[in-house]
């Protein structure tokens, strides 16, 4: 059985140009983008570790978040290393 999940390597930088406006509209951005994704049946999605970037340093709260509002879909971390 094939399996599709995606891999969010989003980050926020504060921009006049950019979509989103603030760190918390990326936070819900990513919470819309796993549970629309869950929607149209892909079974996995991971969100990478921001590290020195106060809005995503440990990216824990964003699964728990992700967690209560999908059912079946898998989430985790994507390992990046410090730079």
């Amino acid at each position: 059985m094939k399996r599709i999940g995606f891999l969010s390597f989003g980050h926020w930088t504060p921009h006049p140009q950019s979509a989103a406006q603030s760190a918390s509209d990326v936070l819900l951005q990513s919470i819309d983008l796993a549970v629309a994704a869950e929607e149209v049946g892909a079974d996995g999605a991971y969100f990478r570790v921001h590290h020195f970037a106060r809005q995503l340093a440990s990216p824990f709260p964003l699964l728990a978040a992700v967690g209560a509002r999908t059912d079946r879909i898998e989430i985790g971390t994507g390992v990046i290393d410090m730079r």
